[in-house]
């Protein structure tokens, strides 16, 4: 068939009275358009920049296939009212390159008001392409425009995003166009040059001229911008049919994973018994007791008769069976689980006791009737849920009307995608940054399988009475690790959320379930060795939306406002020491009027009177380093304000998780405690996974902390499959870093299933 040809007309005139301008009119079959010269522009504030030389792509018009001799005619109308003779020149040329090809990269330049406009057609075997525009100058600001196939063309600043699909521009950008939105097969693509570049990230030029009235003017003859366009094919279904595939097929191993090992334990415990060297008197036994995923865990937090003798201040201390027993009668209280932090202070027999034991053990801490305390961390579940189902619903209507808005107004400066390698998929923009998602449900929905499992074997253990679930390893409570699992599920659909449209104003859904799993694994470390009194979830929780309301503030006011840094690092220091005071004291040390007096006190008698050292150095040792991380990043942030405060917030949970894991690891092992295979496995992926997951979070492949046409200078292609880029990856790799973090806590302390809790030490 004939070529769809382009005429360009190029004015200029030497004029610059912008009262007397000359105006330009070119009728055509099915259009007017018209300009005047010098042209004018507007930009920011009013500021107008004017242009004296113009040329502007008449819309064309397709041959007649049956009719060879079919011409197109066009009037050009020159008028100007001024007083005096205007000189004018009038180019008139034929387009040589207008229709673009597949595949071929085509270079051409474009100013503020001269902008170009290409025809492209797909092909009969393509159904979505990409077009892939570079540029070697960051400035000055383009608009690259998909538009459809009709008149008149919208190739203006002030009328680029009237229609189509459009994005700004500095060195990159990359569209993803899909034949159905085209029922012709056939698109315009424009491109605009800004007169000034602030919509790009530029501040505003200030060599501005004075003109008449109350306008500044310039003229903007330089703003050339060299280009290249490439349109390149899509990737097909059969590509997204592999990709789904993977994403499946490397989640569903895990729990294919974990039945093997589920099915081996199986068949080992049994065979042991079918041996009789399965017996609960024997110590030795604990090399066949459940150190993986799908073992039963450590006992339950039942009371324990016996107390070690231990050395204090005032000399050693054992707790008499009577006094086991007094333990027992006070523990069914019925308001346990109401208390936001328990300190034992109803047990007034005892409480001086512990007060003063410089080596505190697990049956310390352990005395309260087992169902009242598993009551209390079951709640952590509970809320948990409640939570996630009313946080998640208004964020899924949300960003379901941020994906409509982008897909009616064809706004793609909207979200921050790495265009390079973003594939739709329906109403979708990035399916591919969803679907990376779907590691985080998929292993935190086996990690609530595997800790059933455990809760289940456990709860056979306690109704059959055996003495090692009762009295014997580390009082064992499921609620928080439940709680896990769902903030890793949420995580997942929360991130999906925020990569439907990914932005400035919906960045904290990305982060919100991530200080919670932070969170919650410290509370699941502290837990451990103190199960009676740990914080409760109403506490807990109410914790965690004070520091989301903060990180809301951060993002809303951390970039520029001192104040709010000021503010920030006292709360953050203050926070850390009073966190430290509860640690230290375990709970006994009350924040009220009299807390003043109270550390002049502890002060007085332990630095002055007796300069002894810290009654408990260990815990001292921890809560000092601690603080002087938390001190060095409040300064930190004081001092540099960084721009992405919810990372910076994420980085301050993450730091001190790993400080306290690292401590209880060296704890452990100081206490002569051994670290089994499957959680020593679980230690090395997690760290490996880790280093992995960290190098591509760092690869910035898109910043919602600057413009859309500087964010999309750091996009890249695709690197897995054709499908995943560094970002996908990252959550991949996160999602099984947390996978194995959660495994670590679960089976971290396995080795103690056969050791009497008084002889396991706290810290």
């Amino acid at each position: 068939p004939p070529q769809v040809e382009a005429v360009r007309v190029y004015v200029t005139t030497t004029s610059d009275d912008l009262q007397y301008p000359v105006l330009f009119v070119i009728r055509q079959q099915k259009g007017v358009l018209s300009w005047q010269v010098p042209l004018i522009l507007r930009g920011l504030h009013q500021r107008t920049y004017t242009y004296q030389e113009v040329s502007r792509t008449l819309c064309p018009l397709e041959p007649m296939e049956d009719n060879s001799s079919w011409k197109e005619y066009m009037h050009v109308d020159v008028a100007s009212m001024a007083p005096f003779l205007i000189h004018y020149q009038l180019l008139v040329t034929k387009v040589k390159h207008f229709t673009l090809q597949t595949g071929v990269t085509f270079q051409f330049n474009a100013t503020p008001s001269q902008p170009q406009y290409f025809l492209y057609e797909f092909p009969e075997d393509l159904d979505s392409v990409v077009i892939k525009v570079v540029s070697n100058k960051v400035y000055p600001c383009s608009v690259v425009s998909v538009q459809d196939i009709v008149c008149p063309v919208y190739d203006l600043d002030h009328n680029v995003e009237f229609i189509g699909v459009y994005q700004s521009m500095t060195k990159k950008a990359a569209i993803t166009i899909q034949r159905k939105g085209f029922p012709d097969g056939k698109f315009y693509v424009v491109f605009v040059i800004k007169p000034e570049d602030y919509a790009c990230g530029r501040s505003v030029p200030l060599s501005t001229i004075k003109g008449r009235g109350n306008h500044s003017h310039t003229w903007n003859l330089e703003q050339l911008k060299d280009l290249e366009v490439t349109i390149v094919p899509s990737i097909d279904e059969r590509v997204y049919v592999e990709a789904i595939i993977f994403c499946f097929a490397v989640f569903f191993s895990f729990y294919f994973c974990a039945l093997i090992i589920a099915f081996f334990h199986y068949i080992r415990i049994h065979k042991a018994e079918a041996d009789g060297k399965y017996s609960p008197e024997d110590e030795g036994a604990g090399t066949l007791a459940a150190s993986h995923p799908f073992a039963s865990g450590m006992g339950e937090g039942s009371s324990y008769r016996a107390i070690d003798e231990s050395s204090s201040t005032t000399g050693g201390s054992r707790t008499s069976p009577a006094e086991g027993a007094r333990c027992r009668s006070y523990s069914d209280s019925s308001g346990e689980e109401d208390s936001d932090y328990d300190t034992l202070q109803h047990l007034d027999s005892d409480k001086n006791v512990l007060g003063t034991k410089v080596f505190l053990y697990v049956s310390d801490l352990a005395r309260k009737e087992q169902r009242t305390v598993s009551k209390k961390y079951k709640i952590y579940f509970w809320n948990i849920t409640t939570i996630a189902v009313f946080y998640a619903l208004p964020v899924i209507q949300l960003v379901i009307t941020y994906q409509t808005v982008v897909n009616v107004t064809g706004n793609q400066d909207i979200c921050y995608y790495n265009f390079l390698c973003a594939h739709p998929l329906g109403v979708l923009s990035a399916f591919n940054n969803i679907l990376s998602n779907i590691g985080y449900v998929m292993l935190g929905f086996l990690f609530l399988l595997i800790v059933l499992r455990r809760d289940i074997l456990h709860r056979r253990a306690l109704e059959a009475q055996d003495i090692f679930a009762m009295e014997y390893g580390i009082p064992k409570h499921f609620g928080l690790f439940y709680a896990m699992g769902i903030a890793l599920m949420m995580e997942g659909v929360l991130s999906a959320c925020y990569h439907v449209c990914p932005n400035y104003s919906n960045f904290q859904f990305d982060t919100s379930f991530m200080y919670m799993i932070a969170g919650l694994c410290m509370l699941k470390l502290y837990q451990t060795r103190h199960p009676d009194i740990n914080a409760s979830a109403y506490s807990a929780y109410a914790t965690f939306a004070v520091i989301i309301f903060i990180a809301v503030l951060g993002v809303v006011f951390g970039k520029n406002d001192v104040w709010f840094w000021v503010m920030f690092s006292v709360i953050h220091v203050t926070a850390s020491l009073g966190l430290s005071t509860q640690i230290y004291f375990m709970g006994r040390f009350k924040i009220d009027i009299g807390i003043l007096k109270r550390v002049g006190m502890v002060l007085y008698t332990d630095c002055i009177q007796q300069c002894n050292r810290p009654t408990y150095m260990d815990r001292m040792a921890l809560l000092i380093l601690g603080n002087l991380v938390n001190w060095s990043f409040a300064v930190f942030g004081l001092v540099s304000r960084p721009k992405d405060f919810a990372s910076y917030l994420v980085g301050i949970f993450i730091c001190n998780l790993l400080l306290y894991l690292t401590f209880y690891i060296i704890m452990k092992l100081r206490s002569s405690e051994t670290i089994r295979p499957i959680p020593l496995f679980c230690i090395a992926a997690t760290a490996l996974v880790w280093g992995s997951a960290l190098y591509f979070f760092f690869q910035n492949l898109s910043s919602w902390e600057e413009t859309p046409a500087e964010s999309r200078e750091h996009n890249r292609n695709c690197i897995l499959l054709h499908f995943f880029d560094d970002h996908d990856i990252w959550h991949f790799l996160s999602a099984t870093a947390l996978f194995f973090s959660f495994l670590v806590l679960l089976t971290l302390d396995d080795d103690l299933e056969h050791v009497r809790r008084d002889k396991i030490p706290v810290f």
